[in-house]
Formats: structure tokens, C-alpha cells, sequence
């Protein structure tokens, strides 16, 4: 309840604010488990997958966010579970797997922090582990900014990923990672090519 109610707030909000744009939301499964990945630009960039997704998702956050209790409370109930940054955090692993295996969400952003420069980094091996050690149908995602006010924000869905050859194929969680990062490159490059063209 609390995530719906999160969501539709944020969502009057955020839509206006940052004029978003989005593209592919059907290509997110409305059915089965769900593993959406994203580049990283900004702290806002979980509210704003999350209201532009079709599914609820349940995101990380860092550990400390919650110990304090209220805040902690508060997280869980917007679909939040906490992971220790810099760590191979083994709950928040299993957690994220106990939460496909349900045939929900998860969010991810594969470069574990954000970038300042707004390209797009190398990623960590997370996103792979998940893809590997789970069903999920993979989704790329790339958010196009910047986040400035009345400017316009893109946020763009991809097809999923085949990833029977990764997981067939015994390929690392980081190759893996790093196929997933090179598609949600493509999609950002692709999407520019596009406004260049037009804008000719």
C-alpha cells in the first residue's frame, strides 16, 4: 500500500518536474521475474525507474539507511532491502534472488555508483550474479538527463536480453555484467543518434 501510494506521489511530481519521457515501457514482462538494469546518473534515478515502470520493483539501499528504525520501516515498505556498499553482501544477494524466485522485480544499477559525468561506467559483477543465478527476463534500461528543471528526461526501456548463452555457457557474473552494461550503452547511443538525425 505504501509503495502505491509512494509511487503516484512521486509520480505527480517527478513527471512534470523533469518533463519525462518514456520509451519501451512494454517491454517490461507484466508477468514472471524481472531483472531491470540500469546506467546511473542520478540519486533520483530509483523513484524515477520506479514510476515509470510498468512493475513494482524493489530496489538496494545502503545498509546504514537502516538502522535507524523509522527510516528503516520506512524503506521496507517502498520495497527497499538494505546491502552493504564495497561489500560481497551475501544476505542482500540472497535476498535479491529470494525476491526473482517470487516472480517479482528487481532494480539494479551495474555500476554501483553513480556518474558525475553523466557516460557510462564499467560494472560491477552484481548484475551478472542475478542473471546467472536466476530466470529472469533482463530489461536494459538507459536514463538520458539531465535531471534539470522543465528540461526534458528520457528513460528508455530495451527488449529483454537473451541470456540463455551466459548462463549456458558458464560465462563469469562480470562478462555477463558487462554484456548487460554494452546493451544499455546501445540503447543510449542509438536514442542520440536518432535526435541528431532529426535534428538535421
Amino acid at each position: 500500500m505504501l509503495y502505491k501510494i509512494a509511487k503516484y506521489a512521486l509520480a505527480i511530481i517527478l513527471y512534470p518536474l523533469y518533463r519525462i519521457k518514456v520509451i519501451g515501457k512494454e517491454n517490461i514482462p507484466k508477468e514472471g521475474p524481472v531483472l531491470i538494469c540500469s546506467n546511473h546518473i542520478s540519486n533520483f534515478d530509483p523513484p524515477v525507474v520506479g514510476i515509470t515502470s510498468r512493475r513494482d520493483i524493489y530496489f538496494m539501499a545502503k545498509g546504514e539507511l537502516f538502522e535507524n528504525r523509522v527510516l528503516g520501516g520506512l524503506l521496507t515498505g517502498i520495497h527497499a532491502f538494505p546491502v552493504r556498499r564495497g561489500l560481497a553482501d551475501r544476505n542482500a544477494l540472497r535476498k535479491g534472488l529470494e525476491i526473482l524466485k517470487e516472480g517479482k522485480t528487481v532494480g539494479l544499477f551495474p555500476e554501483g555508483t553513480r556518474s558525475k559525468t553523466e557516460e557510462i561506467g564499467d560494472p560491477l559483477a552484481g548484475a551478472g550474479f542475478f542473471a546467472l543465478r536466476s530466470e529472469a527476463a533482463v530489461v536494459p534500461c538507459a536514463i538520458i538527463g539531465p535531471y534539470q528543471k522543465f528540461k526534458r528526461l528520457t528513460v528508455i526501456y530495451g527488449k529483454p536480453l537473451d541470456m540463455e548463452y551466459y548462463r549456458t555457457s558458464k560465462k563469469s557474473a562480470k562478462e555477463t555484467a558487462d554484456a548487460i552494461m554494452t546493451e544499455i550503452k546501445k540503447l543510449k547511443e542509438n536514442y542520440q543518434n536518432q535526435i541528431t538525425l532529426l535534428d538535421k
